[in-house]
């Protein structure tokens, strides 16, 4: 058995007390290394989860109100965010409980572990987190692409913009720790998309769209309604970053002040967002919503959208290579000391997945679609599924089967948690598969490398 397979196993289930995550924590004791992980505080885990949350998928959430409509549009982003909320506080009561775990594949081989299938389960739910950070980082340098283009009047390929952006993507994501720089860039990122989307309201206010039409509801098939959904649904997408942001807290038990301070911000950021730019652009309303702006609005919301958007993925690839990196040198003294091993290999991997974003971004033209393949597999039980299950194994092996008999309430949550994932991963697949077909139908899908 691997060393790390072992630790978990024979630690997993025990580590409860509060000294725990000094002595049997990712990092351990680092009061004494070179490079020193648990010094984030509270406030900057949350700054971090809410540049890594809310960006530039706030510009979906106009679209989605304008397809099913502004009540059932309003609901279900309160609805999403509530349920988020309680999902990342059962991950976050997962990790206290497991403070080995560093990502999702440690959580799920201990998940695993009793059905024999450990290996199997870190294996799977590792490579998910890491293709999915992937995915999402050549998301964000599509996004600097589209305000870079706007910004400069598209003057260069648009491909060109793309690498251009993932330059300083990945010079944010080289320090080693994440209170070295992404934390404090967080904060310029948080104040960015709070201006940005100020902005884009107010320039969505000064020139509404004429004889626009804003409906309370939408009458729609399945298809399309669960189509505009899944924007809801990915804007709370962020959840399998929780367990390496708290690996990194100096106070793990404080994450849960992290995460209200997210999910409020977030649910009344996106709700207030939509609706007022909802109300003035109408159901014509583009996706990105900065699309339906007056050039002017559109150059002031993007400028002031970037920092978040190299922020965010900086992040995500931070996240990538530093699941890859501890799997790498656990255990080790290359995890904690400037040695060229250790810095060779920690500046190839975030060198690795930037470069396969930029590919994937640029080079695959169904990358948009391939996103929402990624969202319905992954995210869909990262952010709600899987908390359920955490519960369920934590209460059965930590206080026994009469736990889940005395708490049946609870139970039936957790079992109804992993039923919505489950729903979530299945039906987003069938809609993003469906809207593939027809983009190739309609010869909407473009060409790789393309400018």
């Amino acid at each position: 058995m691997a060393a790390n397979e072992k630790q978990i196993e024979t630690m997993g289930m025990y580590a409860t007390d509060e000294n725990s995550e000094e002595t049997k924590g990712v990092f351990g004791d680092d009061k004494n290394h070179e490079i020193k992980y648990r010094t984030l505080s509270w406030p900057f885990v949350a700054m971090i989860m809410i540049t890594e949350i809310v960006t530039g998928g706030t510009l979906t959430l106009p679209q989605a109100l304008a397809v099913v409509g502004i009540v059932p549009g309003l609901i279900l982003i309160v609805f999403c965010g509530v349920f988020a909320l309680f999902t990342s506080l059962l991950l976050i009561d997962f990790k206290i409980n497991h403070p080995e775990v560093h990502n999702m594949g440690d959580a799920g081989y201990i998940l695993f572990a009793p059905f024999g299938l450990g290996a199997v389960g870190r294996e799977v739910l590792s490579c998910g987190t890491i293709i999915f950070a992937i995915t999402i980082v050549g998301a964000t340098q599509l996004l600097g692409q589209e305000a870079l283009a706007t910004l400069s009047g598209s003057k260069v390929c648009l491909m060109a913009y793309t690498g251009i952006f993932a330059v300083p993507i990945l010079l944010c994501a080289l320090p080693r720790t994440l209170n070295t720089g992404l934390s404090w860039f967080s904060l310029a990122a948080c104040v960015s998309v709070l201006i940005a989307c100020i902005v884009g309201m107010a320039g969505a206010g000064a020139e509404p769209t004429a004889d626009r039409v804003v409906s309370a509801t939408v009458p729609s098939n399945f298809y399309t309604a669960f189509l505009s959904i899944t924007n809801p649904v990915i804007a709370y997408a962020g959840h399998f970053m929780f367990f390496p942001l708290i690996s990194e807290m100096e106070k793990p038990r404080d994450a849960k002040k992290a995460a209200w301070a997210l999910q409020i911000f977030a649910t009344t950021f996106y709700a207030v967002f939509a609706v007022v730019t909802y109300y003035y652009l109408g159901n014509n309303v583009q996706n990105p919503s900065v699309l339906s702006l007056s050039l002017k609005w559109a150059k002031a919301t993007w400028g002031l959208l970037l920092p978040n958007i190299l922020v965010g993925g900086s992040l995500y690839n931070h996240t990538a290579a530093k699941i890859l990196f501890v799997r790498i040198f656990r255990n080790s003294h290359h995890l904690h000391s400037h040695t060229v091993r250790a810095w060779s290999v920690w500046i190839g991997l975030v060198v690795l997945m930037n470069a396969l974003g930029f590919v994937l971004a640029v080079g695959v033209p169904i990358f948009a679609y391939l996103c929402g393949i990624a969202a319905a597999l992954f995210a869909s039980w990262y952010t709600y599924g899987l908390a359920g299950a955490f519960w369920i194994h934590d209460t059965y092996h930590l206080k026994g089967s009469a736990a889940l008999r005395r708490h049946w309430i609870m139970w039936t949550i957790c079992i109804l948690t992993i039923l919505v994932g489950t729903f979530i991963c299945v039906a987003g697949m069938y809609a993003i598969v469906k809207s593939l077909v027809i983009a190739y139908a309609t010869g909407a899908v473009g060409h790789p490398f393309a400018c």
